[in-house]
């Protein structure tokens, strides 16, 4: 497959997968770049630049092939991300993607280093200040997505084409995509390529996700998430549960931010995704989980995923051929 997205990052498939806090880390990393797309690391969830670089590392110890290192530098409070992009950049990394706040700092420190960018962005203005900041390519989330979204609650379908059609520079779909199907789809929308998140967490090599957590989304529905974090701003897809619903439930209150930081906090999510305490955690998962019914290797995942975009091309044609 041949996108201005794969000649931009070096790869042979136009899929990044996505930032995965406390999970993106060297194996899955390693695993989707070596089956052909970009993986990434995540950064901040590594908090001392220390073990970002020896992140990095292990990861080129796995793979020869282009990959990525993730800031989710929106709304955090621990550390400084300065010191870690400082880190990338002495490693030269080939790719640094960015959620959250506002990049431009960000921008500034990568200026000629020849590092490759990627912004995510809920919407048309977004997108437009990333490409106007210098992004090299955007990924529109919709609000199908798992983690966090946007405020508007747009959709792929309708964001993707709306912002291919506002910037210059390539754009990647993210939110409901978790096989050819839905590359196949936002390719017709006007996107370069595809990023993914919680279909990867589903893998075999994701190996810090706990197999409670990869189960539950084999089994859940597409009905079996909500949003948390709206009250606050900063809306979040999660699976349901007892747990997140109660959370729901104390913001329809009126509880603020302070009184529901913990239970809302990393370490929350981290006693869900590693130990399985569903009773004292959340998992972030997109509505993408109704898709997801086994848990592959990605060199597998990626197979499938070649071998459906070939079978909707061809069913397309048909279609398109038809008198």
């Amino acid at each position: 497959m041949k996108t201005r997205v794969t000649d931009l990052l070096g790869i042979q498939y136009p899929i990044v997968q996505g930032g995965l806090a406390y999970l993106a880390y060297a194996e899955l990393a390693a695993a989707v770049s070596n089956a052909g797309g970009l993986g990434q690391i995540t950064a901040m969830t590594l908090r001392k630049p220390e073990k970002l670089r020896a992140e990095i590392k292990k990861v080129r110890s796995l793979t020869e092939r282009p990959f990525g290192v993730n800031f989710a530098v929106g709304g955090q409070t621990e550390g400084s991300y300065k010191e870690l992009l400082d880190v990338a950049v002495e490693e030269g990394v080939p790719v640094v993607s960015i959620t959250g706040a506002n990049p431009a700092p960000i921008f500034e420190r990568l200026k000629g280093t020849g590092i490759k960018t990627l912004v995510l962005v809920a919407n048309v203005r977004q997108a437009q200040k990333a490409e106007k900041l210098g992004a090299d390519a955007v990924m529109a989330v919709g609000q199908e997505a798992g983690g966090h979204i946007g405020r508007e609650d747009l959709g792929t379908m309708v964001l993707i084409p709306r912002v291919a059609a506002a910037v210059s520079i390539p754009v990647l779909a993210s939110g409901g995509i978790g096989n050819g199907q839905g590359l196949l789809a936002a390719l017709s929308l006007g996107a370069e390529g595809i990023e993914m998140g919680t279909r990867f967490i589903a893998t075999k090599e994701c190996v810090d996700a706990h197999d409670a957590y990869k189960q539950a989304i084999v089994e859940a529905k597409e009905t079996d998430t909500v949003v948390i974090k709206r009250s606050f701003g900063a809306p979040g897809r999660v699976l349901k549960s007892h747990y997140t619903l109660d959370i729901i439930e104390r913001e329809q209150q009126g509880e603020r931010y302070e009184e529901l930081k913990d239970v809302i906090s990393g370490g929350a999510n981290c006693r869900y995704i590693y130990e399985n305490k569903i009773d004292e955690g959340y998992g972030w998962a997109g509505q993408v989980v109704g898709l997801i019914d086994n848990i592959p290797t990605v060199q597998e995942l990626f197979a499938s995923m070649i071998e459906e975009v070939e079978a909707g091309s061809k069913r397309l044609l048909s279609i398109l051929e038809k008198k």
